[in-house]
């Protein structure tokens, strides 16, 4: 995804993201100690704006970093943002560190997806999640929603696969609202219209949910004649400064039961 100057200008850009996060212009005035004025000249093209109070504006609006180098562009500005490789060897301390994390987290499964939720790296625990899905999903590039979702990868075996698919969805529609990434909408689209699979049942017709009396909504995925459940916790980055880094995501599963720990435990002997 590669940041391009907007032909609307930047008022109009700012007035979409002031109106999406439903605030009025003397709500974000004063949050960016600015005035109601200022912000009314600003959006209607009567005022341009310093690339300080875009990048003002921008952080009280929540504006995801990609998105704040267009409005930079689209004010005339340059971007302030890098967007590095992950391959850069400016992201090496970095990416080594996302190694150790991953690798430190076995035997639980741990992978990193970018806003797209390719899979950009994983640990050798996934591997267990992955028996059985089909090989053309498993060709490089991978993508988590895909793999999760089609009725070729896990969905089959996901015994919980309406709430955990609702989740996933709903968690998908949370970043298009905040991203506007039209990557994103393009892939909620593509996994939302993917049929359940055959016998996929109804939240009620599940097993006794007093079974599994769990902290949160598990990720139940039968593997080798047993169900593993886990929860899942997601990180990002506090204030990165790259527009790469921005985007990735730390998944890791926990598992939500003893029986799920001793399993993954006694794969490592």
């Amino acid at each position: 995804m590669t940041t391009v100057a907007s032909d609307r200008g930047v008022g109009p850009l700012l007035r979409g993201w002031r109106e999406q996060r439903r605030l009025s212009q003397l709500e974000l005035a004063l949050r960016a100690d600015s005035s109601a004025r200022h912000i009314s000249f600003v959006e209607t093209g009567r005022a341009r704006p310093s690339e300080e109070m875009i990048l003002r504006l921008a952080e009280h609006l929540d504006v995801p970093v990609r998105e704040r180098n267009a409005l930079l562009l689209a004010a005339g500005y340059a971007p302030r943002y890098q967007e590095s490789t992950l391959d850069d060897p400016r992201l090496d301390t970095l990416r080594e560190g996302i190694e150790q994390l991953l690798h430190g987290y076995d035997p639980y499964p741990a992978l990193v997806v970018d806003g797209a939720y390719t899979v950009v790296a994983a640990n050798e625990s996934i591997g267990v999640l992955l028996s059985g899905v089909a090989e053309h999903l498993l060709t490089p590039p991978l993508n988590a929603m895909r793999i999760t979702l089609h009725p070729e990868g896990l969905a089959p075996r996901i015994r919980n696969l309406r709430e955990w698919r609702g989740h996933l969805l709903a968690q998908m529609e949370r970043q298009i609202a905040l991203s506007r990434s039209e990557p994103l909408r393009r892939l909620y689209e593509e996994v939302a219209a993917y049929p359940l699979p055959e016998g996929t049942s109804d939240p009620d017709d599940r097993e006794d949910p007093e079974s599994y009396p769990y902290f949160a909504l598990p990720l139940r995925i039968e593997h080798d004649g047993r169900v593993l459940s886990f929860v899942s916790s997601i990180s990002t980055f506090n204030t990165p400064m790259d527009v790469t880094v921005a985007e990735l995501a730390i998944e890791t599963l926990l598992p939500a039961d003893p029986e799920t720990v001793a399993y993954l435990r006694s794969l490592r002997g």
